[in-house]
């Protein structure tokens, strides 16, 4: 049974602990001829004016890249072994300006929420290396559910 929440504050305690603890997301986009593609990555979140708001910290592949412009619209799943999992469903954007990618490495380097996240110096020089490129990620749907009773809990954005 669902359970649909007003305020993403509803559900942000388990969203922070259960995205912490998993790190890892598999990424959905849809190719040009409408099949999904799944990817596995760490997406860094934190919280603008109430909402959810990610960021991705990646390599503009060209599969990615036309995939997102194609359809912005992206998937990611968080699943750990006793069924703990997040579902978020967003619109994804590409983000170019410095102060957004320093922003992003940030976020990255402190773990946001903690323990999702890693120091993006493992792969990019700095916030300023042309070969990182960052994605937002606008959440309009978040499930989370709680592995020892299923309980399952929806946030949805508001309507424009």
């Amino acid at each position: 049974m669902s359970e649909t929440v007003p305020e993403f504050a509803a559900l942000e305690d388990e969203f922070n602990t259960f995205v912490g603890a998993i790190r890892y997301a598999t990424m959905v986009t849809i190719d040009t001829r409408d099949r999904p593609r799944t990817r596995v990555l760490i997406p860094v979140w934190e919280k603008s004016e109430g909402q959810p708001l990610g960021w991705l910290a990646t390599y503009r592949t060209p599969v990615k890249a036309a995939h997102l412009a194609h359809n912005p619209h992206t998937s990611f799943a968080y699943w750990a072994p006793g069924n703990n999992s997040v579902a978020i469903d967003a619109v994804a954007a590409w983000e170019d300006a410095e102060h957004v990618k320093e922003h992003v490495w940030d976020l990255y380097a402190r773990t946001s929420p903690r323990g999702a996240g890693y120091h993006l110096g493992s792969f990019w020089k700095s916030p300023a290396d042309p070969a990182l490129h960052v994605l937002r990620l606008t959440p309009w749907r978040v499930q989370v559910i709680r592995g020892l009773d299923l309980r399952s809990r929806i946030w949805r954005a508001p309507r424009p």
